[in-house]
């Protein structure tokens, strides 16, 4: 077989497995989340193996322990954060009439210096891309609920993704095994090979930015608590958890955060406080955290996150969401290694002459 059918056959292969994706997109959710916890715990599993433990008695134990944990962290933090979003809610329009307040003088003087038309235009202009920013917001929200909630909803989360994460953590190697065993036998090595930088892309970047999302969540709701924000707990857990998506995090929890701050004391020092622990909290986000439990050998750039983030969950809602890092890995690893074959190739460095 020449390489040009292998090309074809692959990807014929890879735009049948992405339809199939897409079309059960709706209802893959708690399958998903199911090998997420597989694939991150079977180090766990595969150690308590090594100790004499067998597989189905270390899964049962593994899985029983993680889902405790999840369900007791769950039942602590629910009434105490189910008290601030019903505190924050009844902020939100405080917040934007303060903020009407504050940006009401400039309005005035802009209004003073600049010609009639030219404010027409720029109230156009602005109400067109508001229009635009507003619609695109709504069909990735919309995305993500059709995806996640309406269509399959929590109990299928609470019932199916323990089932899935059961048989996968049992079964985990033996179906890699079985896996190997399809590889086209001449290129093994080399699939092998990328398969394992996708395995250490995926491993090293979520396990390290889940990481650095706990310390930001407990230092933003601690010192938000502390300083005595109202929701500050619910708008630091929030702000920390969505600091995977790079600089998102600490921009969003500094506007509200100083929202809040601006309705709530009388005096700028506590405003400036609030947006100092944000900043704070980036810093050490970019200068400590990131380049410690992350680092640069994931290979992942910062907008190719937020693309594949934000791309993800127009097309597949929050099931894509959870697979655009996944997927981002993978389609990164394939595009280095197509990069080095090609600059080592003929097709790079011109035919070399047969008779020199």
């Amino acid at each position: 077989m020449n390489k040009d059918r292998k090309a074809v056959i692959w990807l014929a292969g890879i735009c049948a497995f992405g339809f199939i994706i897409h079309l059960f997109s709706s209802i893959l959710l708690p399958f998903v989340v199911g090998m997420a916890i597989a694939y991150f715990l079977d180090p766990v599993a595969d150690c308590m193996e090594s100790k004499g433990l067998s597989r189905g008695g270390s899964t049962c134990l593994i899985l029983l322990t993680f889902f405790v944990a999840a369900i007791t962290l769950l039942l602590l933090l629910i009434p105490l954060l189910q008290t601030q979003v019903i505190e924050f809610v009844n902020l939100v329009p405080k917040i934007v009439k303060a903020g009407q307040a504050q940006i009401q003088p400039y309005l005035e003087q802009l209004r003073a210096d600049l010609p009639p038309d030219a404010i027409k235009g720029i109230s156009e202009m602005v109400g067109t891309y508001a229009g635009k920013i507003a619609n695109w917001l709504t069909i990735i929200l919309a995305g993500l609920w059709n995806g996640g909630v309406a269509l399959f909803n929590v109990l299928s989360l609470i019932v199916i993704t323990p089932i899935v994460a059961f048989y996968l953590l049992r079964d985990w190697d033996t179906i890699t095994a079985k896996v190997d065993s399809w590889l086209p036998r001449h290129n093994a090595p080399t699939i092998r090979e990328q398969l394992l930088a996708i395995d250490g892309t995926i491993a090293g970047f979520v396990r390290g930015q889940s990481t650095v999302c706990l310390v930001l969540a407990a230092l933003y709701g601690i010192s938000l608590t502390v300083i005595g924000l109202e929701s500050g707990l619910l708008l630091g857990i929030g702000a920390g958890l969505i600091s995977f998506v790079p600089y998102f995090g600490a921009a969003a929890g500094m506007i509200v955060g100083v929202g809040i701050a601006i309705v709530q004391f009388p005096e700028w020092t506590t405003v400036a406080i609030v947006g100092s622990v944000f900043l704070f909290g980036q810093t050490l986000e970019s200068y400590v955290l990131t380049p410690r439990l992350v680092g640069d050998r994931v290979g992942l750039h910062p907008v190719w996150i937020i693309f594949a983030l934000l791309a993800g969950g127009a097309v597949m809602g929050i099931t894509g969401v959870l697979v655009a890092v996944p997927v981002a890995a993978v389609i990164g690893v394939l595009t280095r290694f197509s990069l080095t074959r090609y600059l080592a190739s003929d097709l790079y460095n011109g035919h070399k002459d047969k008779n020199a």
